[in-house]
């Protein structure tokens, strides 16, 4: 059985960390939903824009699969970047897509959870103080519009950084969206949230860097199998993070990587021969 994820939001849950910043994480038991069927999962996940990256949810799948190997885990990508809780309105087409995806991913997959990260889009005062009851009315009718009333919701706050960056002055009110999404998840059942603490930005000060992602994305699977709120670092983030990236890669895994490297033309012809010849020895 595999257990589904959807994952929504703007950018950081898309995510934009670049690829050539971290290991790669590859494994045959994750998948990603695309055109309604699941794939083994690559980076980017989540491809809502030109500049898709690396994101929380392959660190958090891959965690979450060292824990438990018996079923498969599949992601639901529907994050688009640049969006405001409005543009997330049940009524609006992002909300109905999600709905509509994860519907779609019901049908070869248990749903398991909803990852959620957005709010840099509304830091401006008037709105982060109205984001608390904007988002419960997506919370609650993601889950009747999906039939999960008790599925955990996984959170995650805006990081420091954005202040200190070249758009800072739109930020000031960060902080404001982080208590919202705080006492939120504290308020509501089965909502967790995960503090963006010591996480650090790419060049921009908005999104955050492929390695502050891998590091979030554990944060992320703590706060769900541990169904708790991550108020700060884990001690064990990057053991964690470690083991991920040392985990023996299968044959498959390793075909399904060569194919990719000579699909994408990374690897020579006669590269790509030699070394499937060594599978069929």
């Amino acid at each position: 059985m595999t257990h589904s994820f959807l994952m929504i939001g703007q950018s950081n849950m898309g995510g934009r960390g670049f690829l050539k910043d971290v290991p790669t994480i590859y494994n045959e038991h994750i998948k990603m939903l695309r055109n309604g069927r699941w794939q083994t999962m690559v980076e980017p996940i989540n491809y809502d824009r030109p500049n898709a990256g690396v994101g929380l949810a392959s660190s958090f799948a891959a965690a979450l699969h060292l824990k438990n190997q018996t079923n498969d885990i599949g992601l639901i990508p529907c994050a688009d970047g640049g969006t405001s809780l409005d543009d997330w309105n049940v009524d609006e087409v992002l909300f109905k897509n999600a709905v509509f995806q994860a519907k779609i991913a019901q049908k070869t997959s248990e749903l398991k959870g909803i990852l959620w990260h957005q709010g840099e889009n509304d830091c401006q005062p008037t709105n982060a103080k109205n984001y608390g009851e904007k988002f419960s009315a997506i919370v609650q009718t993601l889950r009747e519009k999906l039939e999960v009333p008790n599925i955990p919701v996984i959170i995650g706050g805006l990081g420091a950084f954005l202040t200190q960056g070249i758009y800072g002055e739109y930020f000031k009110s960060y902080s404001i969206v982080n208590e919202e999404l705080e006492k939120f998840a504290k308020n509501n059942p089965n909502c967790y949230f995960v503090t963006a603490s010591g996480l650090n930005a790419n060049p921009d000060g908005i999104h955050l860097n492929a390695s502050s992602q891998r590091i979030f994305g554990i944060r992320y699977f703590e706060a769900f199998s541990k169904q708790k709120h991550i108020l700060e670092a884990l001690e064990i983030e990057n053991e964690i993070l470690e083991m991920i990236y040392k985990k023996p890669l299968s044959d498959t895994e390793k075909i399904g990587l060569l194919n990719l490297k000579f699909s994408n033309g990374d690897l020579s012809l006669e590269s790509y021969k030699a070394e499937m010849a060594k599978f069929k020895q």
